[in-house]
């Protein structure tokens, strides 16, 4: 083995490395490099380097453990803008045959069939009994 790829197994060892929150950096740097080509403007090239910066800062972090968690924030945000275009689209799917409502005490959405008239249901979530009407 050579000593520049020893050296780079040396630099490259305990560093936090690439994650979902870097990919997302990367994917935005690249919008705004693509739209600093045609409109030209130092305010996005500024924004082009801090976004860079940051994305290897991160890469090559030592501090794993705050690297970890500023990822899990990401995904926290990231998959609930996911759960509620999920439902979103389930609701528009389901909506010939099933009827979604929110449980008053703990506000998680539920989905019950279509069925006319009044209904009596307990949440899952809280165990809170409630009544509805379709």
């Amino acid at each position: 083995m050579s000593r520049f790829k020893q050296a780079m197994i040396r630099f490259f060892a305990g560093r936090y490395g690439v994650d979902s929150l870097y990919r997302f950096c990367f994917v935005l740097w690249l919008i705004l490099a693509a739209t600093n080509m045609f409109v030209g403007s130092k305010i996005l090239y500024v924004l082009e380097l801090l976004v860079m910066f940051w994305m290897f800062f991160r890469c090559f972090s030592k501090n794993i453990v705050k690297r970890s968690a500023e990822n899990q924030k990401y995904l926290a945000i990231v998959g609930k803008i996911k759960d509620f275009f999920r439902l979103k689209r389930n609701k528009w799917r389901d909506r010939k045959t099933h009827s979604y409502r929110k449980c008053p005490s703990c506000h998680a959405t539920l989905r019950f069939p279509k069925v006319k008239g009044e209904h009596d249901a307990t949440c899952p979530r809280c165990k809170n009994p409630f009544h509805f009407k379709i």
